[in-house]
């Protein structure tokens, strides 16, 4: 069994000084040719966070920040990888419920790190892995690192942490780990998630009001929102390039999905602020991570279609502007629902938008199988 090694952040200031170099050096474009956001992230607004990045964001802060957590890594099928592994605290005789969370694209463990301390606080021993190819994970060096591979490196991940039986949550990539995680069983017992992968029935003649206006809402999303997953499954490698080579074009790439995919009222900032975004960025900056996160859509962007039923318990946060939104009756044909919650606010990034709303529907969801 290989080690697990304790792992603290830990980023040259060399990597920080070539940060700000680069952002001094950007070679912008022209301005674009509409008031608002519907051909991409704005000059202005890109500009105003690029010099905010460079002059006032201070990385150190949020380094430490993370570095409150306990991270580790260990080599699963030949792959170093990153995790927090926060333990709830409890005393011997409480015994603690392990929850191993997984994050999506363009998310990271940053998304999590306002509700890891109140799950600990709950009874909780939270696992947030970092994806292969993702942040601190080691980068796949040939194919195969698909969701099926990912879901039985997590189950193999938590029994390697002496967790004969666990639950498992995700959203986004994170999701379909999740609901791959739950059609294989192994030592998880109940799943939850944020967006559940359901599919409207051929015939359309006897849909709700809410379900015509979740296909309306998934018309525009194919229309309009989803050139970034066909570049990125067809070429990530050639996308790298440029997302790697320069820190404003990985900042656009990801901060225009902030805007897209968040229940922010048409500004991002509604909801995140510049350093949140920015923590975000910095981890596939400072990872040169654009490339390899990218092929995990080149490996199963087809892994959101239907594989087979969930049969373990599932919960399901329906969060209103989430982009892949469902209904309930579309997802019973995947997944044993045993608990759906309608949420009145919150969008895609469900915990980093709306972390009391995530953290209280993921305690009561899992506390029966305590």
């Amino acid at each position: 069994m290989s080690a697990v090694t304790p792992f603290r952040i830990a980023i040259p200031d060399a990597d920080l000084a070539d940060l700000r170099d680069r952002l001094t050096r950007t070679r912008w474009p022209e301005r674009e040719c509409v008031d608002d956001w519907s051909q991409g992230l704005p000059l202005s607004y890109a500009q105003e966070l690029a010099d905010y990045w460079r002059d006032e964001y201070d990385w150190r802060t949020t380094e430490a920040a993370l570095n409150r957590f306990d991270q580790f890594t260990t080599e699963i099928d030949g792959l170093s990888i990153h995790f927090v592994h926060q333990r709830s605290g409890r005393s011997a005789g409480e015994k603690a419920f392990p929850l191993l969370i997984t994050h999506g694209w363009p998310g990271s463990i940053v998304e999590f790190a306002k509700v890891i301390e109140p799950l600990t606080a709950a009874g909780f021993d939270v696992v947030c892995p970092s994806l292969p190819g993702y942040g601190f994970s080691g980068k796949p060096t040939s194919t195969g690192w698909g969701i099926e591979r990912i879901a039985t490196a997590w189950d193999e991940l938590m029994v390697r942490l002496g967790y004969e039986r666990y639950g498992a949550q995700g959203g986004d990539w994170g999701s379909a780990v999740t609901t791959q995680i739950g059609r294989n069983q192994g030592h998880c017992v109940a799943i939850h998630t944020n967006m559940p992968i359901g599919r409207p029935p051929k015939d359309l003649s006897d849909l709700s009001a809410e379900e015509r206006e979740v296909l309306d809402s998934y018309a525009d999303h194919q229309r309009w929102g989803t050139g970034y997953s066909k570049q990125q499954s067809t070429r990530p490698q050639t996308l790298g390039y440029g997302l790697t080579d320069s820190p404003v074009g990985q900042m656009a790439w990801i901060v225009e999905k902030f805007w897209a995919w968040t229940d922010s009222d048409g500004h991002p900032e509604n909801v995140l602020t510049k350093d949140e975004m920015l923590d975000n960025v910095m981890l596939y900056w400072l990872t040169a991570s654009a490339t390899s996160s990218a092929r995990l859509y080149w490996e199963s962007f087809a892994s959101f279609r239907d594989a087979g039923r969930v049969e373990l318990p599932t919960g399901v946060a329906s969060f209103p502007k989430e982009i892949l939104r469902s209904s309930r009756r579309w997802c019973e044909a995947t997944y044993n629902i045993t608990r759906w919650t309608t949420m009145p606010r919150g969008g895609h990034f469900a915990a980093f938008e709306q972390p009391e709303l995530f953290t209280d529907d993921v305690i009561a969801f899992f506390s029966e199988f305590r």
